[in-house]
């Protein structure tokens, strides 16, 4: 018994959810649009503000991916009602961010400073020049970008530099000692 598949998804007012004869669901929301297309298998049914996911079978195919499509649902529903942050911190001498339009300018002690376009429907905001907030309404795209910023500068274990995700804790190494 998959016990993520099983639970309900409760929607909003201010959502709708369209869900087509092929598990083809469209969930509109004050944050945006959001589509997927589900297997087939999977019994998807909106009754009144509830979204019930259920699966005819125990086949090991069908219960691997019944508790996956409740979840993905429920992250589209919660996308366009709520939306999704992810927050980067910068440690290190020089090591800053800054927008420049639709671009992400980080100075991360390379030669040259690292250039990311930001993607269609994230939204980047800097509280302070070490501080990054990745928002949005698909918590794939969120959860990509906040992983390809840090990506250019992981926290190295010895001083602590690097990007790193507010909450994450990073274990800190002894460095060499004299003698």
């Amino acid at each position: 018994m998959s016990r993520i598949g099983n639970k309900v998804i409760q929607v909003p007012a201010s959502v709708t959810v369209n869900i087509s004869d092929a598990n083809f669901v469209n969930v509109k929301g004050p944050k945006g649009e959001l589509e997927f297309q589900f297997n087939e298998i999977i019994d998807i049914k909106l009754e009144g503000n509830e979204i019930k996911v259920s699966r005819p079978n125990n086949a090991i195919f069908t219960r691997k991916i019944h508790g996956t499509t409740r979840a993905l649902l429920n992250n589209m529903v919660v996308g366009v009602s709520e939306g999704f942050k992810k927050q980067l911190e910068i440690k290190g001498v020089g090591y800053r961010a800054a927008l420049e339009g639709k671009i992400l300018n980080l100075s991360l002690g390379f030669s040259h400073p690292v250039l990311l376009d930001i993607p269609e429907g994230v939204t980047i905001t800097l509280p302070k020049n070490t501080e990054i907030i990745v928002e949005g309404y698909d918590k794939q795209v969120v959860g990509e970008f906040a992983a390809k910023i840090r990506s250019y500068r992981k926290p190295e274990p010895y001083l602590g530099k690097g990007i790193r995700y507010i909450d994450e804790y990073v274990p800190r190494k002894a460095g060499k000692t004299a003698k």
